[in-house]
């Protein structure tokens, strides 16, 4: 070795030793190598009050300046709770007005989800039976297009049938009430009467130009939700098709390492998806035949388009099912009168009754489990946001969140897919 190089290496020592040195000052300045010990005693406390305050304790770990440590603990996780919960809420409301904007087409692709949920174990026994996917799928679409139209086409039939004899009943009704509001505890007079009369026509008159702007929008929602149904029927089709493949294309779109675990969630949420649809379906039918019944053996008109009210309200839990047995007693009430409007009432009561206590938990298990509280939340959001249709897709929504949110944020590792290749590295 050179004596340039000697002298570099203890130049490059020297250098270390002092670099280790003065980040021990920083560390430590009082008990740092090579300072006088500061003695003790009353010179040193009025030195200390002469020269000024005593200089603040280091900073806490979590802040990044001594402004920062002067701030109460409870006040900066506070404050950073605070901005954090902003920005979600900021977040949150983008979306929501992206949903609004963009509800036309969310909502029929959210149907179509259920549908397909609903159809695909119809496709899956047709390709079983050696079907061809294309034709399985439209075979199962159009069935279930058919078995739709054909029960609308029945309850309007029975509908059309019945309105003359319900407007003759519904005309006595009216006739009854002013009978027993003129003999009745209020005794109303001819003339009050009448003059309620004259100003429910006159309020009529000054909302002419209100009723023809909501025909309007009638007519334009009318245009809107035939074009739903449109998009809804190719929806269902492509999803009933290529489901698996849009999936994996979605998930192929996320970081290599995020994929197995989002792919076992979406999974386990369709098959929440498809337990919810499923058991639903079967609770409405269970709970339109127990109230048609009823109105069958009470010979209540429109037995039939009521029970089919009673079906689809089923659909939606708790307030849908409730709306339309409140219908069922009201053609009851004005066809027979309130003895038999109260047996249907106490038959509507008793199907919810049994639908809530034996049939949801029996029939949808724990793999759906949700809690009235968060139902009802959602159901009212769902109405404010798309109204029916929101209050249609909230709870299968929140079922599926609900399963989704679980499967990630379980610590267990997701069983690797049966087609999935592992490429091992070769030792060199």
């Amino acid at each position: 070795m050179s004596r340039f190089e000697r002298m570099r290496g203890r130049l490059r020592r020297a250098y270390d030793s002092g670099r280790a040195s003065a980040r021990a000052r920083r560390v430590d300045p009082v008990d740092a190598p090579g300072e006088p010990d500061i003695p003790s005693g009353p010179a040193t406390a009025g030195a200390a009050t002469t020269a000024g305050p005593e200089p603040s304790s280091a900073p806490h770990p979590s802040t990044a300046s001594q402004d920062d440590a002067d701030v109460p603990h409870a006040l900066r996780i506070a404050a950073a709770w605070s901005w954090r919960l902003i920005a979600i809420g900021i977040v949150a409301w983008a979306l929501l007005r992206i949903v609004g904007t963009i509800r036309i087409v969310i909502i029929p692709l959210a149907i179509a989800l259920l549908l397909s949920a609903l159809l695909a174990p119809a496709v899956g026994w047709l390709l079983r039976a050696r079907f061809p996917r294309s034709l399985a799928t439209g075979v199962v679409l159009v069935g279930g297009l058919a078995a739709v139209v054909g029960t609308l086409t029945l309850a309007v039939n029975e509908f059309i049938r019945g309105v003359p004899e319900l407007s003759e009943k519904s005309s006595q009704g009216v006739r009854q009430i002013q009978d027993w509001l003129r003999t009745g505890p209020l005794h109303v007079s001819d003339s009050q009467l009448n003059h309620y009369i004259d100003e429910a026509q006159t309020w009529i008159t000054g909302n002419s130009k209100t009723v023809t702007t909501s025909a309007l929008s009638a007519t334009a929602t009318l245009a809107e939700v035939l074009t739903g149904t449109v998009l809804v029927l190719f929806a269902t089709f492509f999803f009933l098709r290529d489901g698996n493949k849009i999936w994996r294309f979605l998930v192929r779109l996320l970081p290599v390492a995020a994929r197995w675990k989002v792919d076992d969630a979406g999974r386990a949420s369709w098959a929440t998806l498809g337990a919810y649809v499923r058991a639903t379906v079967l609770v409405a039918f269970i709970d339109a035949v127990g109230i048609g019944v009823f109105l069958v053996i009470f010979d209540i008109p429109f037995a039939f388009p009521l029970a089919a009210l009673v079906f689809l309200g089923a659909f939606i839990p708790i307030v849908g099912a409730a709306l339309s047995g409140g219908v069922a007693v009201l053609v009851a009430l004005v066809d027979s009168g309130p003895v038999t409007a109260l047996i249907i009432l106490g038959a509507v009561i008793g199907v919810q009754q049994m639908e809530g206590h034996v049939l949801q938990p029996l029939i949808m298990g724990r793999a759906v489990a949700i809690h009235p509280l968060a139902v009802i939340i959602g159901i009212a959001a769902g109405v404010v946001l798309a109204g029916i249709a929101g209050a249609l897709v909230a709870v299968p929504l929140i079922a599926v969140l609900n399963t989704a949110i679980r499967r990630l944020a379980a610590r267990t590792v997701p069983d690797t897919p049966p087609d999935a290749v592992v490429v091992a590295s070769q030792a060199p």
